[in-house]
């Protein structure tokens, strides 16, 4: 789908119209009959902030806001009333629409306009007949607060999310690891930042234990991926990494997973992979002047060949060892050895991105990722005052010694699981003994996949962490 967000003084003909305005009176200047301005005005003592009025096969919207600073919460009723407006419009094949900002308020026009473009996107691929789908939309803003550059930032970053969406969506089918290394490397000649794959000899070289190991019941090879955007102007001296959990499907290895349903949405294990390609791709597009490196370890986790088993003990890239209780718990796995890499860029801070565990998504649900590490309360807060503005919300969690001890191995460094109480806790610990710098863990898992629509972010796989890392980015720049 073709997305375009576009600046005009002008009104263009056969598009649907919506009005920003804090004083109602001024639709008069727009045509609006005694009639309608009656039926708005009754809206408005209703306390209703969306009116819709159609009339003659004509529909207009209007949205009312109140003056001065907007709370995120606020901010996010715009998202999702430019997701209502879209919803509408899709439903009436229109795809075409002029916002008019009455108001001169920057915060609620591009609120507004972002709901009603991320609401756009549909996974329609693989429909033989696509109904209720948009080839493509325009949105025309005429304001005096904006210009095109802002229009272009915004854009950008919406296809961004368009493009971890569709990472996520596509099955493993097309979207094996082969498929991911070719993507990636596609997106980055076209968004101009450098990608260096890195394929299993190499990888056998540099002792990647744990991802040649959850590899090893895989036909198909695992790849590393190395993302890296560094402007002449960039603002920081030490690069910030972005690491990304890579499982394109993740059956739960010889620990098969089993439950039913369990297997279902396992194409989208790989969600932290596409946040951090996304959020090179919103970074490049838009120029952020700020040094990123983006590090993803690739493969399936499946039970055949050489699987590995309970009781195996790998050998991880810091030289640690890792006895293997559980090979669903195989994120982490492949995650520790991109994280040990990333010591190589001496970076001023990790994060990184993954559906790591179910006890994320049994605490938060899908209405917040799980955040815990070792960066100071100052990064911690710049990221939850981030995941609030763009309502990608972040719990931190606590991140005790006392969890050090339920990963204590008895043959090994550490082992690969704790108990069952503190899950999501004691993965993050298992990382933590393969990073140096300051670090974030981000648990995705609950937000990561939608399983039924959900307003802008739609069905399937959402795009978190694409406008989290970059208004987080973009504020730290």
């Amino acid at each position: 789908m073709k997305l375009s967000i576009k600046h005009t003084g002008d009104r263009p003909e056969d598009v649907r119209n919506l009005f920003l305005v804090k004083d109602t009176a001024v639709l008069k200047d727009f045509g609006f009959n005694e009639e309608a301005l009656a039926l708005v005005k009754e809206k408005v003592e209703a306390e209703e902030k969306l009116i819709t009025i159609t009339a003659y096969n004509i529909t207009y919207y209007v949205r009312l806001v109140e003056g001065g600073d907007h709370c995120n919460k606020t901010i996010e009723k715009l998202r999702k009333d430019g997701h209502t407006i879209s919803s509408g419009m899709r439903k009436d094949k229109k795809d075409a629409i002029c916002v008019y900002d009455l108001v001169g308020d920057k915060t609620a026009i591009l609120a507004l306009s972002e709901g009603l473009a991320l609401s756009t996107y549909k996974f329609d691929k693989y429909f033989s007949k696509k109904e209720n789908s948009f080839s493509e939309f325009t949105i025309w803003i005429a304001s005096a607060a904006l210009n095109q550059g802002d229009l272009d930032e915004l854009t950008n970053l919406c296809e961004s999310v368009f493009i971890t969406r569709d990472l996520v969506n596509e099955p493993v089918s097309t979207m094996d690891v082969a498929e991911l290394s070719k993507t990636i490397t596609d997106l980055g000649k076209t968004h101009g930042f450098g990608v260096e794959i890195f394929n299993k000899s190499k990888l056998e070289t540099l002792k990647f234990g744990g991802l040649l190991g959850v590899n090893k019941g895989s036909i198909d090879p695992p790849a590393f991926h190395i993302l890296e955007w560094k402007p002449d102007n960039a603002t920081n001296s030490k690069p910030v990494v972005l690491v990304g959990k890579g499982v394109v499907f993740d059956t739960g290895g010889i620990n098969l997973k089993t439950p039913p349903g369990s297997l279902d949405d396992m194409k989208a294990d790989m969600g932290g992979a596409a946040s951090v390609v996304g959020a090179l791709v919103a970074v490049s597009s838009n120029q952020l002047p700020v040094h990123v490196i983006g590090l993803i370890p690739a493969t399936d986790n499946r039970p055949g060949g050489n699987a590995i088993v309970p009781g195996d003990i790998l050998h991880m890239h810091n030289g640690k060892t890792v006895e293997v209780l559980n090979t669903d718990a195989e994120g982490r796995l492949i995650l520790a050895d991109a994280l040990s890499y990333a010591k190589k860029y001496d970076p001023e801070l990790v994060i990184d991105l993954a559906t790591l565990t179910g006890s994320a998504v049994m605490a938060l649900g899908s209405y917040a990722s799980v955040g815990m590490g070792t960066a100071d309360e100052s990064t911690f807060e710049a990221i939850s005052n981030s995941g609030f503005r763009v309502n990608e919300r972040v719990v931190q969690f606590p991140f005790w010694e006392d969890y050090d001890e339920l990963i204590k191995s008895e043959v090994a460094d550490i082992k690969n699981l704790g108990s069952r109480e503190g899950g999501a806790i004691t993965a993050g610990k298992f990382l933590s003994h393969f990073v140096e710098a300051p670090w974030v863990h981000l648990d995705i898992a609950g937000p990561a996949f939608v399983r039924k629509e959900d307003s802008y972010r739609g069905y399937g796989g959402s795009g978190v962490g694409v406008r989290l890392l970059y208004d987080f980015l973009k504020n730290r720049s």
